[in-house]
């Protein structure tokens, strides 16, 4: 019986920093979509406190998208960045664009989270990655947007770890639920799998608000 189109692996390419590392992001997702029967081969190029500027001068991020057949390529700017310095941030993302089209492959855009004492900065860390998003045609995954809806709403699973700024596993989570819903568009609703060290009425909520999430940009 030939094999079902869904059962295909999708490779993917994650570039960034401990914003990705942190609790297996690409791990994570891959556990959420082997639950859908969709399976994900996923490398990762992560350095701590990296920006995109820093992975395309160290050469070994451009290397790899040229030569390892990817489906997805996912660039996660650092944090502060969009916030600092948008048009920088727009200029990372254009060089690694091209390398990635010519590769064959497409651009997908990790949008980030607003730090904990600064919630107001989510708006311009948006228009940020929405804006370059939009100008080059790239799939934009708006975790910080999912971040800000359920941090509106909910004190607890905490999102932040206690520096305010990185994940938690509930965070981490979250993201990989919204990454399933925007970029692979499963429904992560009903997956048991991948939620170790979570409370089940946590998971739930955060399975939903990733899923909403895709209406809501």
């Amino acid at each position: 019986m030939a094999k079902s189109k869904r059962s295909r692996a999708i490779t993917m390419l994650f570039i960034g920093n401990s914003f990705t590392q942190r609790n297996d992001l690409p791990g994570l997702l891959a556990t959420l979509a082997a639950a859908r029967n969709l399976s994900v081969k996923h490398e990762l190029i992560s350095v701590g406190g990296a920006s995109l500027r820093t992975h395309w001068n160290a050469g070994r991020a451009a290397r790899a998208i040229a030569t390892g057949g990817y489906d997805y390529v996912v660039l996660q700017e650092q944090s502060t960045l969009p916030v600092k310095n948008a048009s920088r941030m727009a200029e990372n993302v254009r060089l690694f664009d091209a390398v990635i089209k010519q590769a064959g492959a497409k651009t997908v855009l990790y949008m980030t989270w607003a730090r904990q004492h600064s919630p107001e900065a989510q708006q311009v860390i948006s228009s940020a990655y929405t804006t370059i998003g939009e100008e080059l045609g790239a799939i934009v995954v708006p975790v910080g947007l999912a971040w800000q809806t359920f941090l509106t709403s909910h004190n607890q699973p905490r999102l932040h770890d206690r520096d305010q700024s990185h994940p938690t596993l509930a965070g981490s989570y979250l993201t990989a639920c919204v990454f399933l819903a925007t970029l692979l568009k499963e429904n992560p609703i009903g997956i048991e799998a991948g939620s170790a060290g979570l409370e089940s009425q946590d998971v739930n909520e955060l399975q939903r608000v990733a899923w909403n999430q895709r209406g809501l940009r």
